[in-house]
Order: C-alpha cells, then sequence, then structure tokens
C-alpha cells in the first residue's frame, strides 16, 4: 500500500484529518531534480526502520536517496535506544550520502571528517525548523534537537549517522511534530506542537529540511570536509545548548568525565574543562550518556 492508497481508509489507522499522509509525488517534484543532491525519494506507510532499509541496500543505491516512513515500529537511536510515535505524528526519514566519492568541483571528504555528518543534519533541522514552523530548536551535543515547552527543554528529534556499505553514510532524523502530551514516550519529550509551532505541516517542514542539509551538505563538501571553513563548526557552537554547562560524561565500563563544555573542536568532539584545569575532549562514539551535572564543588 502506498502512502497515497493510505488517504482512503476511512475510520482506520490513516483516518487522522489533522495528520494528512505525505505527497510523496508532490515531494518529489519539488526536490529530485536535475543538479540537486536528492535523486530518490520514496515514501512508505509503515518499516521498522529508516536507517535499517537504506543502510542493508546501500550499496545498490546512489548518493541522495531519500527514504521516508509515516510510521516506525522499530525506529533506533544511538546504541539501539528506541524512537516510536504514533503514524504521521512526526518525521522519519533516511537519506544515503557517499562523502568519499570525488564530485564536479569537490575532493573526497576524509574519512576522519565524516563524523560531522550528524552535526550537520543538527544545523540544518533547526535551521529549517526556525524557518518554516517558527520554533527555536537548540541542539544538544552530540545528537538531539531540544525545544522550549512551557519553560523546559524537552528533546523533540534525534539523529543517527552510520556507515553503511563501501564508502556510504546514512543519516537518519526522528521529529516529533504533532505529538500531544499524552502521547510522549517519555515525561521529558517534547514536540514542535507543544513549543508552540506556527505549522505542523510536515510537507513543508520536510522540504526545508532536505533543502537545507542539501546546501550545508553542499558547502561542507566543497570545503573539502573542514567544518570550519563550511561555517559549520561556527554554526554547530552557537547553537549548541550544551555549551556553556557543566555536564558528565559517562564512559562504558563506569567511568566518567565531569567539567564545563567549552567547545566543539574540529574533529566535532566536546570539550570538556575539568576542575583539574584540564580540556578533555569526548568523542560521540566514546560516551554512553552525556547529562548535566551539579554545581562544581567549593573550593
Amino acid at each position: 500500500m502506498t502512502s497515497e492508497d493510505a488517504r482512503g481508509e476511512p475510520g482506520g489507522r490513516w483516518s487522522d484529518l489533522d495528520r494528512p499522509p505525505l505527497d510523496a509525488a508532490s515531494l518529489r517534484r519539488a526536490l529530485v531534480r536535475p543538479g540537486s543532491l536528492w535523486t530518490s525519494l520514496e515514501v512508505v506507510p509503515s518499516t521498522g526502520s529508516t536507517n535499517t532499509d537504506l543502510t542493508a541496500a546501500a550499496d545498490a543505491l546512489d548518493e541522495g536517496t531519500v527514504l521516508v516512513a509515516e510510521e516506525q515500529n522499530a525506529g533506533r537511536g544511538r546504541l539501539e535506544r528506541r524512537w516510536n510515535a504514533p503514524a504521521r505524528s512526526g518525521l522519519f526519514f533516511s537519506v544515503l550520502v557517499r562523502p568519499g566519492d570525488a564530485k564536479e568541483g569537490a575532493e573526497p571528504v576524509p574519512v576522519e571528517r565524516w563524523g560531522w555528518l550528524p552535526l550537520l543534519a543538527g544545523v540544518a533541522t533547526a535551521t529549517a525548523l526556525s524557518r518554516t514552523a517558527g520554533v527555536d530548536t537548540a541542539l544538544k551535543w552530540p545528537n538531539d534537537l531540544l525545544v522550549t515547552v512551557g519553560a523546559e527543554e524537552r528533546k523533540t528529534g534525534g539523529i543517527l549517522a552510520e556507515r553503511a556499505g563501501t564508502g556510504a553514510v546514512v543519516v537518519g532524523i526522528g521529529l516529533n511534530v504533532s505529538l500531544r502530551t499524552d502521547e510522549l514516550p517519555v515525561p521529558g519529550a517534547g514536540s514542535l506542537a507543544l513549543a508552540g509551532a506556527a505549522s505542523t505541516d510536515r510537507d513543508p517542514i520536510l522540504r526545508a529540511i532536505l533543502r537545507s542539509f542539501a546546501q550545508w551538505y553542499g558547502d561542507w563538501r566543497e570545503a573539502g570536509g573542514d567544518p570550519g571553513l563550511s561555517g559549520l563548526q561556527e554554526t554547530y557552537a552557537a547553537g549548541c545548548a550544551t555549551l556553556g554547562r557543566r555536564v558528565r560524561a559517562e564512559l562504558p565500563g563506569g567511568g566518567q568525565i565531569i567539567g564545563e563544555a567549552v567547545a566543539v573542536d574540529g574533529d566535532g568532539r566536546l570539550v570538556l574543562a575539568t576542575q583539574d584545569g584540564v580540556q578533555e575532549p569526548v568523542g560521540a562514539g566514546d560516551i554512553v550518556h552525556l547529562k548535566a551535572a551539579g554545581p562544581a564543588p567549593r573550593e
């Protein structure tokens, strides 16, 4: 069944008039064009995980493949954490890129810089949401999207980047759009609707995110993946709610590093200034959790 077929199920799971299905044909007309990053776009009614689907087929896919699901029943975050939401209540999609391929006007991006892709996706999503939904979105390092509900910061989205096949990276984005309070997976979660979004129409929001991603990805590729030259590092830092806060990085095996988050370095690592006067960089792949820490003890 296609997403278009789903419109005609009166009384069925797809009949919520407040949550109309996405129009795949319209999205393709708007986004899949000559010279665009996006080469194909498919919308499916339901799948386990769009990241899993693209990762499994990566070697047969072109750069710029987009897969969108109206519902995911096995959505994944970092470290296999689950991401579930009611059908059509959010945007759940993955894109496949090949940053190591040579392109006209752009050299291959060194593998050591590919770790910037989830941060790039965060910047692209946050800037798009500001324009289309009128919602200020902050970035929690390394892969969360935060909105303010009342006076409280809440997670409304997450990003997962995975190496796939030969030379590909699949970047998945999950975003709570119209979830109501009684639908939240956990009390501390949020949605664009709860944050007072001017619009919760998923179609223009998805278009804006993909166009923003394509722009940032193109600039990053032209700069050889250099986050400074492309403006990515500065823009990420400006929107990162983690910087300036005292946090605790929980490490595998039970260790931890506590300090003030003072920078995101050129490798995309969070730099913590510890009480001992040492600056410790931590990578997203090296931690289990990043949590707020209490005030530093007095001397």
